[in-house]
């Protein structure tokens, strides 16, 4: 590799290109054009929401290409997906034209690994032609581990295993770096062992798999530091993306390539992130790295990106204030360039999730008879189950919508594996059903034995159950597959003759838990498995709307019929939040902000302090991806258990300013909560006549939750979704009440611990029964 530097110009820029500074730098305000032009030594562009990074990342590489600092193959640019490592390129050759010579190190971090890994390859004991493995070709060479320790994987299943050396990777752990505490617990003390066993194979193999793609690139440069040299003379000037979602081994693998060459100069590095946006920490991310740049690199340049180019004034001070709470950030407060006070944010309370989704629906037809496109409007959940609502919502409505960052509800894999087993129950000759959840979880059926199945199935043309149970009385298949069909066949028997007895909900989790579905994600620790227990219990909630399995099933085929529409279609985004990141719309819907679903209770419980720190940092993506108009909304009471209680508002509801905040409350729900300090309607659930709090809301609610007691049994994830016994409501239809708001009424209709209460003076309302008093 080349030592020798290409010619570098002196003097002022403008020297360079004449009287005038070149055209790539107009429109660049004063703060990125310093971020441009300050191509010498460590630099940190921290740049807040919609501040225009991307512009100054790729105009600073064009810049050193322009102004011949350096060749095009001496600059390292690392991205964080193949899709931003595109986008870069058009615009740094926009920006040059034609004139590069040599293209930059553009790509992600593990595609730069792998392109350095392979003129190495020897050193670390593979070949240049090493093979990356895929995730199913690595489980299937855990599992051959497994067998060889004897090691029961259903006890200690391949993906656990995998979830955990994905984990020490991301940590830059070789396996002699893996403590025995942090390893001994799998398998009864053998996952260190395990591992080592797993990196051997690799190399037998001639493999890596992803992680290694930067591991062995760490091992690579500190075991070789004459290859590490090479890069250091070769990477002139390198520079990063989203540096606040980079891991510890992305971190130490930017280290080395970045350390000085001959320990006193300094290196050309700039990196540029946003330590507010820093959301995935439960994939690895560390924003510890953005936040000690300046220790890491000494007498490194700060640059502070505010102004923003998206968002009114309303939305930017919602977004600064919450986010002021935080206390591990470097600091920053963004300013508008859009020149308009805006919209307040809106924050709705309604009664529950289901007129949550009717108001939506309802204020996004409005602003479509407004002239406003669908396409500019999007909904932010929190957790991937809040979806389903508003799809049937709008479905009903016939309001065009998209999933982004994954299928739509009732496609997901998870929902279609538990309406499999609902139809086989249902109906028992549905063949595809059966095929779909034979081996889910998995029964020890191979291939060779299913299509013995489907062969008797065939060549007496009856359906796949009816040919499984003829095959449990013959000899064509071994005694341990026709024990694992026995079982199977009795468990459908078993769940048919139940359908006709107790409530189709309670069958549905019945069913998931003595299949071992349940179970099977509950083992499963990869990162969306959560996610996954949370979709199934909100699956089994949706049921309890219909009278029976048959209605509900119609429901759904009807539902999963709909014509999903041309990809260009106008239609109103549905995503979580963390798949909103670096979007931008109009509108901005943000349901559910509520204490336990955001924050996340799940956040809380792992990570403590620094979990509602980056939920915080969450609610701040999700405030800042409006331009025009934030909605925020909770509902006062979610269905747990089968039985209404009262949800908790969000702590970031109390972190919101007043000045910029319009709060509403939908006149159909009983209550309010506290916010800004304000008095509200919201009482004491252990009596309902007390006074009235001035706390604030959430930590008011929060006193009052824990005063209740768990009910029940645990089965999805340590709850008990389906429910159909437990109190009913304490008064009967006709029965006279009086409500401390609300004055006198009459009972109309009850469902569980709800009242419908038609009142003299407000009219008709939902309450809890909890909250009235017989009149």
């Amino acid at each position: 590799m080349s030592a020798v530097p290409p010619h570098r110009p002196s003097g002022p820029i403008t020297s360079q290109f004449g009287a005038r500074a070149p055209a790539y730098l107009d429109g660049l305000n004063a703060e990125q054009r310093e971020a441009v032009e300050s191509t010498e030594g460590p630099l940190l562009v921290l740049a807040g929401a919609g501040t225009g990074k991307t512009r100054v990342l790729t105009t600073r590489i064009g810049h050193i290409l322009a102004t011949r600092r350096a060749r095009g193959s001496q600059i390292l640019a690392v991205t964080f997906t193949n899709k931003a490592a595109r986008e870069m390129k058009e615009r740094i050759a926009k920006v040059v034209g034609a004139t590069v010579e040599g293209m930059p190190w553009l790509g992600t971090f593990h595609s730069i690994g792998a392109r350095i890994l392979r003129r190495h390859a020897e050193l670390v004991g593979l070949r240049p032609d090493f093979t990356i493995l895929d995730t199913d070709d690595q489980i299937r060479l855990i599992k051959q581990l497994l067998s060889a320790e004897n090691i029961d994987e259903k006890r200690w299943p391949a993906r656990q295993f995998a979830s955990m050396m994905d984990g020490w990777k991301n940590r830059g752990q070789l396996p002699k770096d893996v403590s025995e505490a942090d390893a001994g617990w799998f398998a009864n003390g053998k996952g260190k062992k395990l591992y080592t066993d797993y990196q051997a194979r690799l190399k037998t193999l001639n493999a890596a798999d992803f992680g290694d793609l930067l591991l062995e690139g760490i091992r690579l440069f500190k075991e070789n530091p004459e290859i590490l040299a090479q890069y250091h003379d070769r990477f002139r000037y390198m520079l990063v993306d989203e540096y606040q979602d980079s891991n510890t081994a992305q971190y130490l693998w930017l280290r080395l390539l970045a350390q000085s060459r001959d320990g006193k100069s300094q290196s050309n590095i700039c990196v540029v992130g946003d330590d507010d946006q820093s959301i995935y920490g439960w994939r690895g991310a560390e924003v510890d790295n953005i936040l000690r740049f300046e220790k890491d690199f000494p007498g490194a340049k700060v640059i502070k990106l505010e102004r923003n180019y998206r968002s009114t004034s309303n939305i930017l001070s919602a977004a600064s204030h919450l986010i002021a709470h935080n206390e591990s950030r470097l600091g920053k407060t963004l300013q508008t360039d859009v020149g308009e006070q805006g919209d307040k944010l809106a924050v709705t309370s309604v009664w529950d999730s289901e007129e949550e989704a009717r108001q939506v629906g309802e204020e996004i037809e409005q602003f479509q008879r407004q002239g406003d496109y669908l396409n500019d409007m999007a909904i932010l959940v929190r957790a991937s189950f809040q979806m389903r609502e508003f799809e049937e919502r709008f479905i009903t409505l016939g309001l065009n919508y998209r999933v982004i960052g994954g299928p739509r509800f009732y496609e997901r894999r998870e929902i279609r594996d538990a309406l499999a087993y609902l139809r086989i129950i249902a109906n028992p000759v549905d063949d595809l059903a059966l095929e779909r959840i034979i081996n889910v979880p998995k029964r020890g059926l191979g291939d060779a034995t299913l299509q013995i199945v489907h062969d008797t199935a065939r060549a007496a043309n009856i359906p796949l159950v009816a040919a499984i149970r003829d095959l449990v009385e013959t000899e064509e298949l071994k005694p341990k597959q026709r024990s694992t069909f026995r079982e199977f066949l009795r468990q459908i028997d078993d769940w048919a003759d139940r359908m006709r007895t107790i409530p189709h909900f309670e069958l549905a989790e019945q069913v998931l838990d003595e299949s071992g579905y349940t179970a099977m994600w509950q083992n499963d620790k990869s990162a969306d498995a959560p996610g996954r227990l949370e979709n199934l219990k909100e699956l089994i909630r949706s049921m309890e709307e219909f009278e029976n399995l048959g209605g509900f099933l119609e429901h759904i085929a009807l539902v999963m019929d709909r014509d999903s529409g041309d990809a260009s279609d106008d239609a109103v985004s549905i995503m979580t939040l963390h798949s909103a990141k670096g979007l931008e719309f109009d509108t901005v819907f943000l349901p559910g902000w509520e204490e336990g679903l955001f924050p996340h209770q799940r956040a809380l419980d792992e990570s403590g302090l620094a979990g509602l720190e980056e939920e915080r940092r969450l609610a701040y993506v999700g405030i800042t991806r409006a331009r025009k108009r934030c909605r925020i909304s909770l509902a006062q009471n979610r269905r747990i258990h089968g039985l209404w209680q009262s949800a908790i508002p969000s702590r970031f509801l109390d972190e919101l300013p007043t000045e910029v905040v319009e709060v509403t409350d939908t006149g159909s729900s009983y209550g309010g909560y506290t916010y800004g300090g304000r008095q509200t309607t919201r009482f004491d659930a252990r009596d309902p006549f007390d006074s009235v709090y001035e706390t604030p809301g959430w930590q008011r609610a929060q006193r009052q939750q824990q005063s209740r007691k768990s009910p029940g049994p645990l089965t999805i994830d340590g709850d008990l979704v389906a429910r159909s016994s437990g109190p009913s409501a304490a008064y009967d239809v006709g029965e006279r009440v009086l409500h401390l708001k609300f004055g006198y009424g009459t009972v109309t209709a009850t469902e569980g611990n709800k009242l419908s209460i038609d009142f003299e003076k407000a009219g008709p309302k939902k309450v809890l029964d909890s909250f009235v008093k017989r009149g």
